[in-house]
């Protein structure tokens, strides 16, 4: 499965069946994350079989069957929500890419927690993991015009890259981000919302992918 088909296949599941991820495939996806610890400097973390991080009310309503998820941790700086949302995505396309489905989360029981976080360390967000007792539904999306700025034709490649973008997750399905192109620079910003930040590192990753990180330069790189 290649990226593209993985952002494509993609959906929330908040549903899973309990069964023991297999070993080659957890060294797989903590590979990845070693990885994306080194390019971001952030301090993601892989947990598996905590089961009782999820007991809590709120997360017994959101979650069903949950027992491993990926800790977005890093130091207080302006971009670590951006960094969380970009690199957590990452990790969320090469789980599905193992044969795994994924979920952002939010709510959870902080006093059982089986990360490791230091003092001046912050919780971004979590990302559960697993087989879904279903693949998951599509989002709706709004009109990719209404998502973006051109200041002439639109190239393919950008076509491609929102393509992309319009297929990723955000809270509540809010999609509250714009790009605009201007020759081959492209700016990515948020419009506002819950976790705008997240969102906004997820949508990039997205576009990078679409569009190809080879064919244009972000305004405000990570």
């Amino acid at each position: 499965m290649t990226v593209i088909d993985a952002i494509q296949r993609r959906h929330s599941v908040r549903r899973y069946t309990g069964q023991r991820v297999e070993d080659d495939i957890l060294a797989a996806l903590q590979a990845e994350v070693k990885a994306c610890n080194s390019e971001s400097g952030l301090n993601i973390q892989l947990v598996t079989d905590a089961p009782d991080t999820f007991n809590g009310f709120l997360a017994k309503i959101n979650f069903f069957g949950t027992r491993n998820y990926i800790v977005l941790v890093g130091k207080e700086n302006p971009d670590i929500e951006e960094k969380a949302g970009f690199y957590g995505e990452r990790l969320v396309l090469k789980a599905q890419q193992l044969g795994l489905n994924t979920c952002w989360a939010a709510a959870f029981n902080k006093k059982k927690f089986a990360a490791q976080i230091g003092n001046d360390e912050k919780i971004v967000i979590i990302i559960v993991f697993g087989y879904g007792a279903t693949q998951g539904v599509p989002r709706k999306s709004k009109p990719l015009e209404s998502l973006c700025k051109v200041d002439s034709d639109m190239p393919d490649w950008f076509r491609s890259g929102m393509e992309a973008a319009m297929l990723a997750p955000t809270a509540r399905n809010q999609q509250k981000f714009l790009f605009t192109l201007s020759g081959n620079t492209v700016k990515a910003e948020s419009i506002g919302g819950p976790f705008a930040k997240i969102d906004l590192g997820i949508v990039k990753y997205h576009f990078e992918i679409g569009a190809g990180i080879d064919n244009f330069k972000w305004v405000d790189p990570l």
